[in-house]
C-alpha cells in the first residue's frame, strides 16, 4: 500500500492502520484527480462558459460582472463545479474501491448495476434540463416585466441559477433509485406504491412546484417526466418484488 491502495479481496482481514493508510491514499488520488480536472477544464473554461451561456437569449450571451476580479473568480468557480464533475467518476471508484471488501460478490454485482443505472439516469436528467428545461426556464424569467425592468444578467447569479436547475434535475431523475432502495431494505412495498398511487403523484406535483421556474410551462416541463419516472419507478419496484418471492420460494424449497 505504499505506492497506491490496493484493493482488498472480498473477507480479507486487515488492521486500523492499513484501512487507514488506504484511506489516506485513496484522499490523496480523489483530490489529484479535482486538481488535474480543474486545471483542465480552467483551460476550456471558454468553451464551458459558452456552453452555459448558449441558454441566454441571442443578444444577451454575456452575462455581466460587477467586480475587478469578478471574471476570474466566476471562470474559477464554474471551472471547480466542471472539475468536480469530471473527476466524479475517479472520486466514486475510489470510494466503492474502499467500501466493496465488506460486500460479497452477488451484492457487488447488483450495487454496480444500480450505479450503471443511476448514471443513465442522471445523464438522462442533465440533457433533459439543458436542452428542454434550463432554456425555456431563463427565456420566461429574462423576459418577464420587461417593460417595467431594464434586465442585467450577473454573471455569478446566472451560473448559480443554472448550477441550481441542472442540480435538481439531475437528482430529480434519480426518483426510482430511491424508491428501489426503499423498497429492497424494506421501508416501502410496491403493494403500497400501487395503492397510494394517487398520493403519491400529488407529492410529485408538489415537489416539482418547489424546483427553480416558477412560470407554468416550465414546471410542467418538470412534472411530466417527474410521474412519467414515479410511474416507471412503481413497476420496477413490482418486478423487484416478484423476483425476490421468486428467490426466496427457490431457497425455502
Amino acid at each position: 500500500m505504499r505506492r497506491l491502495p490496493r484493493r482488498l479481496d472480498h473477507g480479507e482481514e486487515a488492521t486500523l492502520v492499513e484501512h487507514l493508510e488506504e484511506l489516506r491514499w485513496r484522499l490523496f488520488i480523489v483530490l489529484g484527480a479535482l486538481t488535474v480536472a480543474t486545471v483542465v477544464a480552467f483551460a476550456f473554461h471558454a468553451h464551458v462558459l459558452d456552453w452555459l451561456n448558449h441558454a441566454l437569449p441571442a443578444g444577451r450571451r454575456r452575462p455581466v460582472t460587477l467586480g475587478v476580479a469578478e471574471p476570474f473568480t466566476v471562470s474559477l468557480t464554474v471551472s471547480l463545479y466542471a472539475g468536480f464533475l469530471l473527476s466524479l467518476p475517479v472520486t466514486l471508484w475510489q470510494l466503492w474501491s474502499f467500501f466493496a471488501p465488506a460486500f460479497d460478490a452477488a451484492s457487488e454485482r447488483r450495487v454496480l448495476a444500480l450505479v450503471g443505472f443511476a448514471t443513465a439516469l442522471g445523464s438522462g436528467g442533465l440533457l433533459f434540463g439543458y436542452f428542454i428545461l434550463l432554456p425555456r426556464a431563463v427565456h420566461w424569467l429574462t423576459n418577464y416585466d420587461s417593460n417595467h425592468f431594464n434586465i442585467l444578467i450577473s454573471a455569478k447569479a446566472y451560473y448559480a441559477f443554472t448550477s441550481t436547475v441542472l442540480l435538481g434535475i439531475v437528482v430529480v431523475f434519480e426518483l426510482p433509485i430511491v424508491l428501489l432502495g426503499l423498497v429492497h431494505l424494506g421501508v416501502i412495498t410496491s403493494a403500497q406504491l400501487r395503492r397510494n398511487r394517487r398520493i403519491g403523484y400529488f407529492i410529485v406535483a408538489v415537489v416539482a412546484l418547489g424546483l427553480p421556474g416558477p412560470d407554468p410551462l416550465t414546471t410542467s416541463l418538470e412534472l411530466l417526466p417527474m410521474w412519467a419516472l414515479f410511474e416507471g419507478s412503481i413497476w420496477l419496484a413490482v418486478l423487484h418484488d416478484r423476483r425476490q418471492a421468486r428467490a426466496d420460494g427457490v431457497s425455502g424449497s
